[in-house]
């Protein structure tokens, strides 16, 4: 490497010597990368051209713009301090370090990788703001003293190979004009990559892996950080809102077409008497459908689910509307589409919306979310509090209560444990009980007490799996044995799949996620091969329950004759609808992308107009959502109506 770099008589060849360490190290972890998804891309002289080219371009910006604060520091040092000894080993020491910083960055976009199958994104702002879980998680699945050891050697071993140019630019002389004019061209071109260079020069590809591979991990941090909320109006297809207010209201049942625009509020009225029976509502961290034997797994790891999802209502075609904790919370709550950028559940001013917890809270109910860590987390406790819910999280958890906890919470069976109790005591008080329940245990490390199963706790996912189905057995045995079990209604869903890449944007397999509802006596047992997705829940269980309330959800009855087949799902930035097998897709730049039969087929057509019905169903679902978000038409109080105190309201007319 000595010889590799050859510099000139500037000072500013230090910046050189970084570049050509940076670009090399950039494009070994782009090879490893694409081994590693090999088997995903075609292996093609132009998708390696678009890899490498299009990655180097990305490598360069970024290192342009973090040359930036150097190249002023540069042309400031006088040269007799930039050549004295001391400011030499200041130099060697901070090289060290920044060498050191750009290899941990290397490793960590490798185990990103490992865990996400794509560079650094959304996901990887969150585990920045949340660092306390994230850092514990690490720790418990990683060995990180001996890779920190690695890089630290291997960040030696590189300030050893570039001694002799770090030594020769040191000891450079310059007048101010020359560092100017070095300056000067470092800030124009990193003025001409930020006016030229966007997200569009990685979308050269369908496939979503060569769109990754195309990346800079520490680029792509920035950009994601810079766009967790993404206006709509300006990056997204827009219709005429009068049709598509209409088309929207048709589509969530509301019959009579009144109202304002994207008014969807309508009054659901059921026959007969209604059913004040507890609902026990879990989220299960990560739960693909895939890994239940009904469809398809064959490694058994789910042997209580596997039967007893047979004793009452499955879903066996439903699916989640995102891929993080925080958007199957969102839809499963508030019965609303996915929102580009952060979910509701992330964002300021999230309190007072039409909760499903609000219309129980309405009925009387002890309304509830349970959660095994922090909430703190991912903003949740803000959230539920926000909506009406009562917070029992792991500071309400006593010594005695776990047996168990990881970095992400105590484990599965505390977490029941904890729900049994809760719900004891609200039924001595005589009021019935609606919990939200999120676990925690099926998730990186994967660690639960040993013994409990037969696979060594912290191995595998599918051990997490197994345990997760083994808390689940022992919490419905635990549970026949109270006064009130007769009485309620077990619910399980996940928040989302194990994982999310594929070769498309929105592979819908990794959307795909069971749904089941257990009453003895309520509920029959049958499978409904309906496709629906996590925004139905709330009106499906409140229409078992014969409630007559106001909705201002998006969802709809499953089980109803007139329910309108569909599904709902996203990413940050995607936002599709899933219906009659095909997925129609809005992207950013105002797209508008179509796949015929997702299931099989990961081909992607772009539409340059508006050509058919499910485009217009689709931007109805979410410019429709937009519009209600931005004007907070399913909030309450309702608007024209001004809050004078706790409890009371003066409206306007």
């Amino acid at each position: 490497m000595t010889r590799m770099i050859k510099i000139g008589s500037s000072r500013y060849g230090i910046l050189l010597v970084y570049l050509m360490v940076s670009l090399i190290a950039f494009t070994a972890l782009r090879g490893v990368l694409l081994i590693q998804a090999w088997g995903n891309i075609e292996h093609t002289l132009t998708t390696f051209s678009t890899i490498f080219l299009a990655g180097f371009i990305y490598d360069m910006a970024f290192n342009i713009y973090f040359c930036l604060f150097f190249s002023l520091l540069f042309l400031l040092v006088p040269n007799k301090v930039y050549t004295h000894r001391i400011f030499g080993i200041f130099t060697r020491s901070f090289f060290f370090v920044l060498i050191f910083a750009l290899y941990f960055v290397l490793v960590a976009e490798w185990l990103f990788w490992e865990e996400f199958s794509t560079r650094f994104n959304f996901i990887s702002v969150d585990y920045l703001i949340y660092r306390q879980e994230v850092t514990q998680n690490i720790l418990e699945s990683y060995p990180v003293r001996w890779l920190l050891a690695a890089i630290g050697a291997l960040s030696l071993f590189t300030l050893y190979m570039i001694r002799n140019p770090l030594s020769h630019v040191l000891s450079i002389k310059e007048g101010f004009l020359k560092r100017l004019t070095f300056t000067l061209t470092i800030i124009t071109l990193a003025l001409l990559i930020y006016g030229g260079i966007d997200q569009s020069l990685r979308d050269v590809s369908d496939n979503n892996y060569v769109t990754e591979l195309a990346s800079n991990g520490p680029y792509q941090f920035v950009a994601a950080f810079k766009s967790n909320s993404l206006d709509y109006d300006t990056f997204y297809r827009k219709g005429n809102d009068d049709s598509l207010s209409k088309v929207l209201k048709e589509m969530v049942g509301k019959k009579d077409q009144g109202g304002g625009l994207y008014d969807i509020s309508r009054q659901i009225a059921c026959d007969g008497e209604e059913k004040r029976l507890n609902v026990v509502l879990i989220t299960v961290e990560s739960l693909s459908a895939k890994y239940l034997s009904r469809f398809g797994n064959e490694d058994g790891i789910t042997p209580f689910m596997d039967q007893w999802f047979k004793e009452g209502l499955l879903f066996t075609n439903f699916y989640a509307t995102g891929t993080r904790t925080t958007r199957g919370l969102e839809a499963i709550t508030l019965s609303f589409p996915p929102a580009p950028g952060r979910s509701i559940v992330k964002r300021p001013d999230n309190e007072n919306y039409y909760s499903l917890g609000k219309v129980f809270k309405e009925k009387g109910y002890d309304v509830a979310f349970l959660y095994g860590g922090f909430g703190f987390f991912d903003n949740m406790n803000a959230f539920f509090s926000g909506n009406g819910y009562r917070i029992v999280d792991q500071t309400d958890f006593t010594d005695e209560e776990i047996s168990f906890k990881n970095a992400w919470g105590v484990s599965d069976e505390d977490l029941y444990g904890k729900l049994i109790k809760e719900a004891n005591q609200s039924f001595e008080t005589g009021k019935p009980f609606f919990f939200h329940v999120m676990t925690t245990s099926n998730h990186r490390p994967y660690t639960y007490l040993d013994g409990k199963i037969d696979i060594t706790p912290g191995t595998s996912r599918k051990g997490a799996v197994r345990y997760t189905d083994y808390a689940l057995q022992q919490l419905i045995i635990s549970a026949k044995k109270q006064v009130w079990f007769t009485d309620t209604i077990f619910i399980v869903v996940a928040d989302h799949c194990a994982g999310s890449a594929g070769k498309v944007g929105l592979p819908i397999d990794k959307y795909h996620i069971p749904l089941f509802i257990y009453a003895p006596g309520y509920v029959q047992n049958k499978e409904v091969n309906k496709i629906a997705c996590q925004i139905d829940i709330a009106p499906t269980l409140l229409s078992l329950l014969n409630f007559n309330y106001k909705s201002y959800f998006f969802g709809r009855d499953i089980l109803s004759d007139d329910f309108i087949e569909r599904a709902l799902i996203g990413n940050y930035q995607k936002l599709a609808l899933y219906k009659n097998d095909t997925l129609v897709i809005l992207s950013p730049r105002k797209r508008i992308e179509i796949i015929n039969t997702p299931w099989k087929s990961d081909r992607i057509v772009e539409e340059k107009s508006v050509a058919t019905l499910m485009d217009i169903e689709t931007m109805s679902y979410y410019q429709g959502g937009n519009y209600i978000l931005e004007h907070k038409l399913n909030k309450w109080p309702p608007p024209g109506t001004l809050s004078l105190e706790k409890g009371r309201t003066l409206s306007f007319r």
